[in-house]
């Protein structure tokens, strides 16, 4: 599929199975589906049950559609939206899986500081960058919202990468002033600022009206910056009106350390709403141990929250109660969390998102467990509306962008091979299983290699030799 300037050069039918979320218990399968696709990459028509007309004649009966170019699926598989990943720290992937016995303020000092630190070699930077997101996109990672570091180069470059490679991305330059080593923080709050201010210039150059890629301002924690710098990065959130992203309540010893650093806040909530930094496209990751009140707080505030079970679960952060959170009216994503995540796999994180459910369940009742169709609306239509994009991706509606995956799954044949020999994907087919069923054994199942293809707003941004476009 040829691109130009990151659309596609023309219009695309989508043929076969769909599925998406149309409510946070509902998942809409339809088995026999087209949707097109315009030249910007945004779905023009949607439709469903067409049984097995030719495409031809699909073609030939919409009108101005004649020469549009067919993708279908191949195998028992199906589209499904792009994931959206409210929580990664690019600069940590080499350190995924790495974290051994640490909790939080250890693994930052052990594993984390020397790391982001050596992001002043550039080369070094570019590798990893460029491996974080082909990754996240061979996964199915449409939109990111990503840390970098403290050094403008590197950040910026993560931003290059980003746009080049087809990838929606917040990048957010770290910000934080203290309680972080001496060879790595900023000077002062001027630094700060003028070093964001710096990463928020390169992006208006490179993508001036935000299509792909968000400059969002990013206080590491309220632990690694003083009240100046947070009240700073208020101050520039609303001069801006660029999101924001932080961490919230992660573990307990990380509380205990806010109340001790900010006396005069209520809470840890309390520290950025003082600062200005609490408003409706604030990101706060994590907020496993928020207090009635502080939920309350975020609430009205309309901030969001990145979950963040495999990290929370790796770091013995603890388990946060999602279903409190929802049944609050939060506003409620996933996150990978990356590197206290050990995975770059939002399916992945959707998957530790119930398992994590389960354990709150068996202290707290089997209300607070999570669905399959809970866990994939918190990875798709949860996360756009975290990243303020929900009128723009997350399912799959007229005037939304095809941000999109195909999704392969293996059928198994009578002697008990694969039918397809490309296909080595981890989920079998017999081909008894209902549709529900197989969307199960793929939600449970799957992994990168049943993510066939993937398109960001109708541009081919992965693919996989499964993929017969």
């Amino acid at each position: 599929m040829s691109t130009t300037n990151g659309h596609t050069s023309g219009q695309t039918i989508y043929l076969g199975a769909f599925a998406h979320c149309t409510a946070l218990q509902e998942v809409e399968i339809c088995e026999a589906g087209a949707i097109g696709v315009d030249s910007d990459g945004k779905i023009a028509f949607i439709e469903r049950d067409i049984g097995d007309i030719p495409a031809y004649q699909l073609r030939e009966r919409k009108e101005g559609w004649e020469h549009a170019k067919f993708v279908q699926i191949q195998d028992q598989g199906f589209f499904f939206p792009g994931f959206i990943d409210t929580h990664i720290h690019a600069s940590q992937y080499p350190n995924s899986g790495i974290f051994g016995k640490s909790t939080l303020l250890d693994w930052l000092n052990t594993y984390t500081f020397p790391l982001e630190s050596s992001f002043t070699d550039l080369t070094k930077a570019r590798r990893i960058y460029a491996r974080v997101v082909n990754r996240t996109l061979s996964h199915g990672t449409t939109t990111a919202c990503y840390y970098a570091t403290v050094h403008v180069e590197a950040t910026n470059l993560l931003s290059d990468i980003c746009l080049s490679k087809g990838q929606r991305a917040f990048v957010g330059r770290v910000c934080m002033d203290q309680l972080s080593p001496d060879y790595y923080r900023d000077e002062s709050t001027e630094a700060a600022i003028e070093a964001t201010e710096a990463c928020i210039a390169h992006v208006s150059k490179i993508d001036p009206k935000h299509h792909f890629i968000t400059p969002i301002i990013t206080p590491r924690f309220a632990p690694s910056c003083s009240e100046g710098c947070l009240s700073a990065l208020g101050k520039l959130a609303k001069e801006t009106g660029l999101p924001i992203q932080t961490h919230i309540s992660e573990n307990k010893s990380e509380i205990e350390l806010v109340a001790e650093m900010f006396p005069s806040s209520k809470s840890y909530t309390d520290v950025y709403d003082k600062a200005g930094l609490l408003n409706s496209k604030t990101i706060l990751a994590h907020a496993v141990h928020l207090t009635p009140e502080e939920r309350a707080l975020v609430r009205s505030r309309d901030a969001k929250i990145s979950h963040c079970p495999a990290s929370n679960t790796a770091l013995t952060s603890g388990a946060a109660p999602v279903r409190v959170l929802l049944d609050e009216g939060l506003t409620v994503g996933l996150g990978t969390d990356v590197s206290g995540g050990y995975s770059p796999s939002i399916l992945e994180e959707a998957r530790q998102a119930i398992l994590v459910s389960r354990h709150v369940a068996m202290v707290d009742g089997d209300a607070a467990k999570l669905s399959t169709e809970e866990a994939l609306w918190l990875a798709t239509r949860g996360g756009a509306k975290v990243v303020g994009l929900e009128n723009r991706v997350g399912g799959f509606e007229v005037g939304m962008d095809w941000d999109a995956q195909m999704i392969s799954l293996d059928v198994v044949s009578e002697d008990g091979e694969l039918e397809d020999a490309q296909n080595k994907g981890p989920v079998d087919v017999f081909m008894w299983e209902s549709w529900p069923d197989r969307i199960n054994k793929w939600f449970y199942g799957g992994d990168d290699r049943n993510t066939a293809a993937v398109w960001v707003k109708g541009r081919l941004v992965h693919a996989t030799p499964k993929y017969r476009g």
